[in-house]
């Protein structure tokens, strides 16, 4: 069918609805589903979170994800090939869990290296970020999956990022921050999110931005949606074309959004263009098909009381009273402590249409009971052989016989209004205590669940094996590995080592992605010790020392500490009781961070019981997080017991990073403590429930000595380091870019004793390097996902080139750089600087950073010989030029050949100079390449805040070549006529 008879059969579909029917298609169904509505075919479609992985709709350890490296780390690329081949494994794993869309790339800017979310932006340049976004949506669109640009726009920063209004000029507006969502448009993206803050007055998810230039200029015919929680009006954010509210299934629009169109004050035309995009949606992701009967229209009530507990909810997934939700597969099992599974599912999806029903699949209720199963879509899933996760077990399809228990209404929490000076602002309270868990419960009775089996889409068959995909993430760690200082000490000689020092607690736990919402439980995690071990092999003697404390938050307890006290296995027991303590339920975990422990009905407490497991003796640090009645006691003593409130509206805080209150212990090596620690649930306080420990802090002096001792007696000595929970993470920006404890004195000892030490650094974001030039060499790993370990040991010991280029500029001091403010004053973040961010401003104020955007070392070296443009250039068309580079090293190396613009001189305003394009290039020893570089239009015009329009200066621009920002050895003048 064409594309016209498919507008008019959605357009027919269209009119069989009520004006009810079609705004209750605008309201999610649950946290992480839209409605459903048989009469017309459509299915639910599922959302999930990106970009590190693909999580589903529940946080469960028995459900892990493959993580992927950070998108810092995917902006190192400068590699569009591989990004797309990275977002067709978002895709495959979305097929795998049954997830429609994904909430993915985020196209906001490094504006400020204080930026607390960097770790999950590309880079400040809306070049860099607009061509890697655009990558990542057709990666993962090519295969019946929606991709979403977010959080639009100018969602740059985390301070009150839930109320603030950030102020920027029109021209700014449109040449830098919607530079990248217009590429994401361009790129056929379907789905944009529209994040909390407010811009130039007027909150996003109500905002004139998402008609024009989105929907009207750019010609966007997708979906837009809002953050979840982030509608807190009707009127303004229905007229504003915003699309569809989440989560659901109750919102600010439902029957008041009805009221305003029948009176007249939202245009009936705007209702029906939603639910139109909806379908175009839909049947892009294959989740419209047949009609069948109508739904029953019969709801429980909406609301319940204020003074109610939290509402008992099996998990956010499961959002019906007890009629339909399908049997889910049973757990995958958790192995050695790290956190994931050694053996990854396989990936392969069908590329035919619809959701496949399961055979035998229950139609009534299942038992009063919650099932101790995560929702995991069945298909076939590599379990093991009975050894938690050895390679070669067979491929079974496993279905649990136990459907999860129901959901019950949500609690609603007044909220006080929390946005000054927004129009259509909504309070400050509200995403927090109206989404995630609370949000998911409440549902018509009698309106069916699909069947957690995956959604199969339409689109070209994607399959990766688990061994393919881990290979594809082992590579891109070293593709995106920045080296960015060598005097000669990389690539290390195996055969010249017999004994390797590893320093540094990074080394065996380290940072694989950042805190918030997007994060996931990894499939399996390789440490850079693990790494460095397997690949040195038996014949080299690895050692390692941790060194002084790194400043880093207690972790939440692993299995490799703690043991059920049922079960006796690795991990901890969780349990939910009632007011009176009587036992709901009971369940084996992993370890100690249960984000959505089940909530079955009289739900009161969730409890976590371990036997603690100390091999060193002293005082350790034990808390729990969350809010509400906390306790915790050992050996059946009290050692911490308080009421904690709500401290913040965030909702990755509330529900994903909960604050962690602590007591001081003293335990004994090899003496097993039972604790238990507990939280009462109360209404608006989520559910999420984490117990931490951590064992006595070591004497600084004495750590840092026994580092340099190893460093010394070691052939090669390798420090990690890296950034902590409390300095990257969504909800809150950094105030510092130090190190964290005292690993910079760390590595001034271990390179003052060994001056060929290499250092590895572990963050998402630039971090202050004060020791850098004494080091031997400086690698950057950024938060590398699941294959971390593996990637950089090949880097170090030479079978893979680091590629990165730095996505960003890292100054030397946070006192350098140019543009530093996240904090609003008065409820306003004024973007003084204009057009003017990174590398830009950089230039702009004539100052030197540590490293300019676009560095990055390899293993081989590159003369910049040439540059050729071309003699006629017309305004509004792409022109080529050409870069001439020769490898000058030992060995083949790829180059990422960058091309800026400067001028032409004269009215308005520009940055000194832009990238306008890039290249890379591979050639091996003494070989010259001649490097084509497109020049889009793009990257000559500007907008004219006169004449609201686009417009090119005919004149002489300067072309600049080179390796980086601040490394441009050639340069061309361009003529550009006008048009005609």
């Amino acid at each position: 069918m064409s594309g016209t008879d498919d507008a008019a059969e959605r357009e027919a579909l269209l009119g069989k609805l009520t004006l009810r029917e079609k705004v209750r298609l605008l309201t999610g169904a649950t946290t992480w589903r839209t409605r459903a509505e048989p009469a017309l075919g459509l299915r639910e479609m599922v959302l999930s979170d990106g970009p590190a992985g693909v999580r589903g709709q529940s946080w469960d350890e028995r459900d892990p994800a493959l993580l992927l490296p950070s998108a810092s780390a995917l902006g190192a690329l400068w590699d569009e090939e591989r990004v797309e081949r990275l977002g067709g494994l978002l895709a495959a794993e979305a097929r795998r869990k049954g997830v429609d869309v994904v909430l993915a790339p985020t196209l906001n800017l490094h504006r400020t290296p204080l930026g607390g979310r960097h770790f999950e932006c590309f880079s400040e340049d809306p070049e860099l970020t607009g061509r890697t976004g655009a990558a990542l949506v057709r990666g993962i669109q090519a295969h019946g999956v929606a991709a979403t640009a977010k959080h639009y726009v100018a969602n740059d920063c985390e301070t009150d990022r839930l109320t603030v209004d950030v102020r920027v000029p029109e021209r700014v507006l449109r040449e830098v921050y919607l530079a990248p969502f217009e590429a994401a448009v361009e790129a056929g993206v379907r789905v944009v999110m529209a994040g909390y803050n407010g811009v130039n007055g007027a909150t996003m998810t109500a905002s004139p931005l998402l008609d024009d230039p989105l929907k009207r200029e750019w010609g966007f015919t997708g979906v837009v949606v809002s953050d979840w929680g982030a509608v807190r009006c009707t009127e303004p954010a229905a007229r504003a074309a915003l699309d569809l509210v989440m989560p659901g299934p109750e919102g600010v629009w439902d029957e008041a959004l009805v009221r305003a169109v029948e009176e007249g004050r939202v245009p009936r035309e705007a209702v029906d263009d939603k639910v139109r995009r909806l379908l175009g949606l839909a049947a892009a992701c294959g989740a419209l098909g047949e009609p069948g009967p109508p739904l029953a229209r019969e709801r429980v009530p909406a609301t319940a009381s204020k003074h109610q507990a939290e509402p008992p909810c099996a998990s956010p997934i499961s959002a019906s009273a007890l009629v339909s939700e399908p049997p889910c597969a049973s757990p995958v099992p958790v192995p050695d402590g790290r956190s994931g599974l050694p053996g990854a599912p396989s990936v392969s999806v069908p590329a035919s249409g619809g959701r496949s029903e399961l055979p035998g699949a229950p139609s009534g209720s299942g038992p009063a009971s919650v099932s101790d199963t995560p929702c995991t879509p069945p298909v076939p899933v590599h379990v093991p052989d009975g050894r938690s996760g050895l390679p070669g077990g067979p491929s079974l399809s496993v279905v649990a016989s136990e459907p999860e228990s129901s959901c019950a209404s949500p609690v609603p929490v007044s909220a006080s209004d929390g946005r000054s000076g927004l129009s259509g602002a909504p309070s400050a309270s509200g995403p927090a205590s109206e989404w995630w868990a609370e949000a998911a419960c409440a549902a018509p009775a009698s309106e069916p669940e699909s069947p957690c089996v995956p959604g199969v889409s339409m689109g070209a068959p994607f399959s990766l094996g688990g061994d393919e995909a881990r290979a594809l993430l082992r590579e891109t760690v070293a593709a995106s590995a920045v080296l960015l200082r060598n005097r000669g000490v990389l690539p290390l000689d195996p055969s010249r080592l017999r004994t390797v020092a590893v320093i540094g607690a990074h080394a065996a736990l380290p940072r694989t992605q950042g805190g918030g919402s997007a994060g996931v439980f990894p499939e399996r995690v390789v440490t850079p010790l693990d790494g460095i071990r397997a690949a040195l092999g038996d014949g080299v003697r690895v050692v390692h020392v941790p060194g002084p404390a790194t400043g880093a938050p207690a972790p939440p307890l692993t299995p490799d500490l703690c043991t059920d006290p049922v079960t006796g296995d690795p991990g901890v027991r969780l349990r939910v009781l009632d007011a009176a303590s009587r036992e709901l339920f009971s369940g084996h975990r992993a370890g100690g961070r249960q984000l959505e422990p089940p909530l079955p009905p009289g739900a009161h407490t969730v409890e976590i019981d371990t036997l603690l497991l100390p091999a060193t003796s002293g005082r350790w640090t034990l808390g729990v997080g969350g809010f509400g009645r906390l306790s915790i006691t050992v050996d059946q003593r009290v050692v911490l017991e308080g009421e904690f409130g709500r401290t913040t509206d965030d909702p990755a805080v509330v529900h994903v990073n909960p604050p962690v209150h602590g007591a001081s212990v003293h335990l004994t090596a090899g003496r097993a403590a039972r604790l238990v620690a507990r939280r009462e649930l109360a209404p608006g306080t989520g559910r999420a429930t984490v117990v931490t420990a951590a064992p006595p802090r070591p004497d600084d002096g004495p750590a840092v000595a026994e580092a340099v001792r190893a460093a010394r007696d070691a052939d090669a000595a390798i420090v990690v380091v890296g950034t902590t929970e409390d300095d990257e993470s969504e909800g809150c920006d950094r105030t510092d870019l130090g190190l964290g404890g005292l690993q910079d004195d760390l590595v001034h000892a271990v390179t003052a004793a060994a001056p060929h030490t290499v250092v590895v650094v572990n963050s998402g974001g630039p971090v202050e390097l004060p020791w850098r030039a004494r080091a031997g060499a400086v690698l950057l790993t950024w938060f590398p996902g699941q294959e971390g370990g593996a990637g950089l040991a090949d880097v170090l010991f030479g079978r893979a080139e680091p590629g990165g280029r730095l996505p960003t500029t890292w100054p030397a001091t946070l006192a350098d750089a140019p543009v530093t403010r996240t904090r609003p004053e008065d409820g306003r973040l004024d973007y003084t600087e204009g057009l003017h961010i990174g590398y830009r401003a950089w230039a702009r104020h004539d100052r030197e950073p540590a490293y300019w955007f676009g560095h990055g070392l390899g293993f081989t070296t590159w003369a910049y010989e040439g540059l050729r443009v071309p003699d006629d250039i017309v305004a509004g068309e792409p022109f080529t030029v050409r870069v001439d580079v020769r490898n000058t090293g030992p060995r083949r190396g790829r180059e990422v050949v960058q091309v800026y613009l400067a001028g032409p001189p004269g009215p308005p305003d520009r940055p000194v100079r832009r990238l306008a394009g890039y290249a890379a290039v591979g050639a091996g020893p003494g070989e010259s390449v001649s490097v084509p570089v497109l020049i889009p239009p793009r990257a000559l015009r500007h907008w004219d805040e006169d004449e609201h329009a686009w417009h090119t200066r005919p004149g002489a621009y300067r072309v600049l070549a080179g390796s980086s920002a601040g490394t441009l050895p050639l340069t061309a003048t361009a003529l550009v006529r006008a048009v005609g």
